[in-house]
């Protein structure tokens, strides 16, 4: 696990200026605080910091093939590299190290830009050939691994694992999107391919971006995505023993390592189900770690405890205590951008916890979106049965009148609230589902924002990332569907990000065995039944999993990795909340109605309205403008300046006072 940095000149052969490189790399120093070192030549200069996992005693990079032409930076584990290296050493080429990032450079060389199919792992690489003149980014199929661009209006491309390294680069604007903006207060994050600056971007999952010297920049390629196949019929037991001996199979990939390993282990089913195969597997006790609270309706520490007993492991607890709020500007320069899940904080914890026994974790994301497992899920097919019984010219006046009329009742059992279940039928299957996702409906939104900032948006709204990806879907179930949607946007630009971030502030290697892309197809390929029977999400797995975990564990009602922020914004961050949303930096934007903010904050604390979501998505975004955004007095905006130009600096002249 490392940071890379990169520097590329696309209209010719400029030196690079090797300390502004440098310092760009030195940003992600918490990445990869082993070694660093740095790659310079006319018109391209590479960086990387290491964190050393594999063939410790070598494998330093940048990294050359055997006549220097080429050249890698590299972030990941390829977790098939010993079977390529057999496979490359037939094919004639030599090895000088036993470590995986050798075989990007021999696997460019045989298949060009197809290498990247031959990868089984977790990527992003950013490659320089000389002889073709060609700079080679690439990141993993699921996203589990990050990676930053932008092309500069000199005409140099920056890259890097971090934005805060781009950030570093004079030639970058901090201008803010406003499309990023309204996305991040609908989904709590800024969905790929956008950053929340207008000139930098993520390189998407699953995507490739080659670039020649003097040639136009392409755009990104797409060389994977969810296939969704249906398999060949099969029984529901054998789909249980083919799922258990895939994942017994992918959790063995990703033991491999030459330093100390552990997992995370909340108490939930598919962490339990990743330490089960890892504690089948080795012949040491398992490190295991969770977090517990306080508050007993967000304790699954209990559960946690089950599984560390049966499989015998080494097991560290650590409660998160209700006043551990000194993360809140932690996060904000962690994730370098607007950042609303407020699982960071424990998984921040999490992540310290682990680093002091192991080098590597594994974990347990991404099962429930492969199998099924929010509740959401079974709320959209019941809304979608309705949808089905009535055209969407019928609904929409229909169910839009009920949903005004109905109270909204933050308080009562999902299953009373019906406001919020009459606004998802007046509208398609993917409003419907965007609807249910975001943390501000779009009413909220509405009045959340300025007359200014709303005229800036010129008529976008956050629903098209979803309208986006969905013309893509390789599938028209609405289970399939919405589950490939996630594994778009919710996965990669929340859970992935926030694990990412949190694990490598303390240089802490985190692993995904249920994101393993062969893994990931076999999935997508079983009947939806399977993964969604009546109420039972993870179906198939819980039932293939019952000789493992005890039932307690696996069919108990799901609680999630949260925190008591209802709780926390009436009680000891009462003052914080209302220092940040009604104090001079967000007015100062010019972005929002400070009415609106006062009016949310009444109804919180009031204990008439759980707005804790959309509070705590507004304090990050507090935190970020005087974290990240923070300039000199010299930034403060001139009256010719565009809107979201002048917004950002006086957010930033404000911080500066404070």
């Amino acid at each position: 696990m490392c940071g890379i940095v990169g520097l590329f000149d696309t209209r010719g052969r400029r030196e690079i200026d090797r300390r502004l490189l440098w310092r760009m790399n030195q940003l992600q120093i918490h990445r990869g605080p082993d070694e660093g070192e740095l790659h310079t030549e006319p018109g391209v200069g590479l960086g990387h910091r290491r964190l050393s996992i594999m063939d410790v005693s070598s494998g330093q990079q940048p990294l050359f093939n055997a006549d220097g032409t080429v050249v890698v930076v590299f972030n990941g584990e390829i977790y098939n590299f010993q079977a390529l290296t057999a496979e490359l050493v037939a094919r004639g080429y030599t090895f000088r190290t036993h470590c995986d990032t050798e075989v990007i450079v021999y696997a460019w060389e045989e298949w060009g830009e197809r290498c990247v199919d031959h990868f089984r792992g977790m990527f992003a690489f950013g490659l320089w050939d000389r002889n073709r003149e060609t700079l080679f980014l690439a990141r993993d199929r699921l996203g589990i691994k990050p990676l930053y661009y932008a092309l500069l209006d000199d005409g140099m491309l920056a890259f890097a694992s971090e934005l805060k390294a781009l950030l570093a680069h004079p030639g970058l604007a901090r201008t803010m999107d406003p499309r990023a903006i309204e996305d991040y207060f609908a989904y709590g994050y800024v969905p790929e391919p956008k950053t929340i600056f207008r000139e930098a971007f993520k390189l998407s999952p699953g995507h490739t971006l080659r670039l020649s010297t003097g040639r136009d920049v392409p755009q990104p390629q797409r060389y994977w995505d969810v296939p969704f196949v249906p398999h060949d019929p099969m029984s529901l037991e054998a789909a249980q023993e083919g799922l258990i001996a895939r994942l017994s199979e992918s959790v063995g990939l990703h033991l491999m390592t030459e330093v100390p390993l552990g997992a995370f282990l909340s108490g939930g089913v598919d962490s339990s189900a990743v330490v089960a195969m890892m504690a089948n597997l080795m012949d040491e006790p398992v490190n295991t770690c969770s977090i517990s609270f306080g508050n007993p309706a967000f304790n699954e520490s209990e559960y946690a405890r089950m599984v560390a007993e049966r499989y015998h492991t080494r097991h560290d607890v650590e409660q998160v205590e209700p006043d551990d709020f000194d993360l809140v500007d932690r996060l904000a320069t962690l994730y370098d951008e607007p950042f609303a899940d407020s699982s960071a904080m424990p998984t921040y914890r999490v992540c310290e916890l682990a680093r002091k026994r192991v080098t590597v974790a594994l974990s347990g994301d991404g099962g429930d979106e492969n199998l099924a497992g929010y509740r959401r899920y079974r709320w959209h097919l019941y809304e979608e049965r309705l949808r089905s019984m009535l055209p969407l010219g019928l609904r929409r006046p229909l169910f839009g009148l009920l949903g005004g009329l109905y109270p909204k009742a933050d308080w009562a059992p999902k299953v009373l609230r019906a406001k919020s279940t009459f606004e998802a039928l007046a509208r398609d299957s993917v409003e419907g589902y965007f609807h249910g996702v975001s943390i501000m409906k779009d009413a909220m939104r509405r009045r959340l924002f300025s007359g200014d900032f709303s005229r800036s948006l010129e008529g976008y709204r956050a629903v098209e990332v979803l309208r986006e990806h969905a013309g893509r879907c390789p599938v028209d179930d609405p289970l399939s569907r919405v589950q490939y949607l996630d594994m778009k946007t919710y996965l990669v630009g929340d859970i992935l990000t926030k694990v990412d971030r949190a694990s490598m502030a303390h240089a802490l290697e985190v692993r995904v065995p249920l994101l393993d892309h062969e893994l990931v197809e076999w999935i997508s390929g079983l009947p939806v039944s399977f993964k969604l029977q009546g109420h039972q999400g993870k179906y198939v797995f819980k039932k293939g999993l019952e000789p493992y975990l005890p039932d307690e564990v696996l069919y108990r009602s799901k609680m999630g990795f949260s925190v008591p922020l209802a709780e926390w914004f009436r009680g000891p961050l009462r003052q914080r909340i209302e220092e940040a949303l009604l104090g001079p930096v967000l007015a100062e934007t010019g972005i929002f109605d400070r009415a609106f903010l006062g009016e949310l904050l009444a109804q919180h604390q009031s204990g008439r309205r759980d707005h804790s979501a959309p509070l705590w998505s507004l304090l990050m975004f507090e935190s970020f403008l005087r974290n990240v955004l923070s300039v000199d007095h010299a930034r403060l905006p001139t009256s010719g300046q565009p809107y979201e130009e002048r917004a950002v600096a006086r957010a930033a002249s404000v911080s500066a006072y404070h």
